[in-house]
């Protein structure tokens, strides 16, 4: 069995390192311009060059986007730009504008191509036509079935990669081509601005019934009609596989540390559990459940099991997770039994602590009884932000863990 890609995004330094130590293959980022997420953190021209490092010290990849619609302006700089991704050794860029492939192809012969979802490629001909242009990888538009996917994987030669979103937040546009930000606030999401006009709560109604409005499904928040559900595959990992992807892609380069290491720590272990025992991966519901302890709107499978009504969120624009990120691991003293941990949620001595990590401390439950800072006292109400302290437990733990209630 050739092994999944487990891709994770990465909107900052620290979110790379800890999707790294929570088990993604590679991790896709942008830097500070030619990137469709411009509010992201994104990284400098120096944080690009310590991520690469820091991935290739681990045998891992880094892929950027440089995955705008350019304008003639825009090529004054990309060249530089993409020479100096070849000179750092970034593995491939991420591109939907032919221009920027032709020109990443002239100045920057060592890295890889990969076709952005925003290029729409929905049919095995496009597909072939990328790959002919010098694509090594087509990612491809959300709109597929799994159907669709198996042919064009038939179609192509077998060296090239398909790469597919199995989770997270969807446009409403669902490869990416929306007019919506633009329309509302000046800002192109096809440039990287995007204000996600899509999550807004809506009223409708029709211009020729006396402007009342339509009678449609709503709380009492209104209405989220332009909402597109998350998306979620985690229990079709097999069906994915079959389909011949190789690269399973995480959305959420904006989304918080706590929610990559927890979706991340869920599809690594799905997949390494898959890759032992087959499709009856899914009879353990620990995968889906770990999903749930995360923000999220509700769930759809989108087009990928073929057509869907759906997919639209109606109830609101976003859930909160069954768990609360409480504090980060910083370290571990194992003869001492203490751990050195960073605030970021209040909570109390005598509350019950989860673990989420790699090891094997996974899970495992924490009830607070000692806690100090850092110059000894003991600390009943944690509710400092960021403030570092010193907690007792036996159960082993490591820098980067998390701790939740």
């Amino acid at each position: 069995m050739k092994n999944f890609e487990l891709l994770a995004p990465a909107g900052n330094l620290s979110k790379l390192k800890t999707a790294f130590y929570f088990g993604a293959d590679a991790v896709y980022l942008g830097g500070k311009n030619f990137s469709l997420r411009s509010f992201s953190d994104n990284f400098t021209q120096d944080e690009l060059l310590s991520a690469v490092k820091f991935a290739h010290d681990l045998g891992k990849k880094v892929y950027v986007t440089v995955n705008i619609y350019a304008r003639n302006a825009d090529f004054s700089y990309l060249e530089d730009y993409l020479k100096y991704l070849d000179l750092i050794g970034v593995d491939a860029v991420i591109v939907s504008d032919p221009g920027i492939i032709a020109l990443a192809k002239k100045v920057a012969p060592h890295v890889d191509v990969h076709i952005s979802t925003q290029a729409n490629t929905l049919n095995k001909y496009s597909a072939k036509f990328w790959v002919d242009f010098g694509a090594s990888r087509i990612i491809l538009a959300r709109e597929l079935s799994l159907l669709d996917i198996k042919e064009i994987r038939d179609f192509l030669p077998d060296n090239i990669e398909l790469e597919a979103f199995c989770h997270g937040a969807m446009c409403i546009s669902y490869s990416g081509r929306c007019l919506l930000s633009d329309y509302f606030s000046n800002r192109s999401s096809n440039r990287g601005e995007c204000v996600q006009a899509c999550r807004w709560n809506y009223s409708i109604r029709e211009k020729n019934s006396n402007g009342e409005y339509y009678d449609i499904s709503e709380d009492e928040k209104g209405t989220y009609i332009l909402n597109s559900k998350d998306l979620n595959m985690v229990s079709y990992l097999d069906k994915m596989y079959d389909a011949g992807i190789s690269s399973l892609k995480i959305e959420g380069r904006m989304k918080s540390e706590y929610y990559v290491a927890t979706v991340i720590n869920a599809y690594r272990r799905a997949i390494d559990e898959f890759e032992k025992v087959g499709a009856k991966y899914k009879e353990n519901p620990l995968f889906m459940q770990e999903i749930l302890n995360t923000n999220h709107r509700a769930f759809t499978t989108a087009y990928m099991l073929n057509d869907n009504h759906e997919t639209v969120n109606y109830a609101d624009s976003q859930s909160v997770g069954d768990r609360t990120f409480t504090a980060s691991v910083l370290g571990y003293d194992s003869e001492k039994k203490l751990a050195l941990i960073e605030m970021r949620n209040r909570f109390f001595v005598g509350d019950k602590l989860e673990v989420l990590s790699p090891s094997q401390s996974f899970n495992k439950v924490i009830t607070v009884t000692d806690l100090t800072d850092e110059q000894g006292n003991a600390v009943t109400d944690a509710k400092i932000v960021q403030q570092k302290l010193y907690l007792k437990t036996d159960i082993p733990l490591h820098e980067g863990d998390i701790l939740r209630k």
